[in-house]
């Protein structure tokens, strides 16, 4: 078509995780040039001379200075040779690729495989390939266990190969490396523990950027807690899910409290809406845990004869306050009988319930 002028470059996403994706369009890139290109051999590598107004051609998009900053990171990362001097000053890049790092160089074909086979219903790697992947650090059991896979589904598709000694270590690679990429995720994954905190940028996230009331997210925290140490499920993005979960019930919130603002005492015969469980739901609090509340709720407003625009409002600020308290009494330290969580002093959750029935800070908030 006519928007892609050119051959377009193909790569590989996995391998852009493990190194980046400017050194994999550079990597890519050498590797295309290499292959129409004809290499000097030189010991165990196979080595090119790149003039930078091809590596320009080629990579239109960086310039000289982009070029010569990702062609040091792939030296310095073990997956590039380079033997020339720094491509401002040389104008050129010798390069070789690392045969431990990086792709395998397809080999021309010899006699002996001068046609193309389907691959056999029993075909096992030769040895020479298990030990060209062990020059990648893979061990060979895991090359071994690849090989049932690998032929079941080529010989479903049916398709000849002159090289699936080849073709497998390609195979082999790409597993290798997801499965490194897949470690290395869930090595910086942590399971949630019961004095976990938001971190700053996480709340200025929810107060400044989504508007969101201090008390509302402050008074989130426990039940987040209690919920994922419960599940025992690990992550390295708590607070990632902490503001979705935190932004879902301000959505429900501020869509289910009542929008008429005018003040009112409570009414001798007042219930929670049904939109409140729902916000309460999503804050994994048990509705009869909720409702068990409600009596002593509606005897202290009504004697107290204050006038607000909204109870449901009010009343789910006592039932998520009451819940943490419950929640962090639950968790103690058993040998001292300390809260796990920092003391705040100006967390919703600091004051005790006698602090509480004293100054009233229902009325407060």
């Amino acid at each position: 078509m006519s928007l892609i002028p050119e051959k377009p470059l193909v790569i590989s996403p996995s391998l852009a995780a493990t190194i980046g994706l400017e050194e994999t369009v550079l990597l890519q890139a050498l590797n295309e040039f290499l292959s129409h290109h004809k290499p000097e051999k030189q010991g165990d590598y196979q080595w090119a001379t790149a003039h930078i107004k091809q590596l320009t051609e080629l990579l239109p998009f960086w310039q000289p200075q982009d070029l010569q900053r990702i062609a040091t990171s792939l030296r310095d990362k073990g997956i590039l040779l380079i033997a020339s001097a720094p491509l401002l000053e040389s104008n050129e890049l010798r390069f070789a690729f690392n045969e431990k790092s990086s792709e395998p160089i397809e080999q021309p074909v010899t006699r002996a495989h001068s046609s193309s086979k389907t691959i056999a219903p029993g075909w096992q790697p030769e040895a020479d390939v298990i030990q060209q992947l062990a020059q990648y650090s893979i061990p060979p059991e895991f090359c071994r266990e690849q090989i049932p896979e690998f032929v079941t589904y080529w010989t479903e598709r049916g398709e000849p190969r002159y090289s699936w000694g080849s073709r497998f270590i390609k195979h082999v690679l790409r597993l290798w490396r997801s499965q490194q990429t897949e470690d290395a995720r869930r090595s910086q994954e942590t399971p949630m523990s019961r004095d976990w905190q938001p971190s700053r940028d996480g709340l200025e996230i929810l107060t400044r950027q989504a508007g969101i009331n201090s008390n509302f997210v402050e008074d989130a925290i426990p039940e987040f807690v209690l919920y994922w140490m419960e599940r025992g499920d690990s992550s390295s993005t708590w607070n990632s899910r902490f503001i979705m979960h935190v932004k879902r019930q301000w959505a429900r919130f501020t869509s289910a409290m009542e929008h008429d603002t005018l003040p009112k005492p409570l009414a001798a015969n007042w219930r929670p809406s049904e939109e409140l469980y729902d916000v309460l739901t999503l804050a994994n609090i048990p509705r009869p845990f909720a409702e068990s509340l409600v009596a002593e709720f509606v005897l202290y407003w009504r004697e107290s004869g204050q006038l607000y625009g909204s109870w449901n409002t009010k009343f789910l600020q006592q039932v998520k306050r009451a819940w943490s308290r419950q929640s962090m009494a639950n968790h103690q330290d058993p040998l001292h009988g300390k809260q796990q969580r920092p003391h705040r002093p100006d967390s919703t959750r600091s004051r005790t319930l006698v602090d509480e029935l004293q100054d009233r800070s229902w009325a407060n908030t």
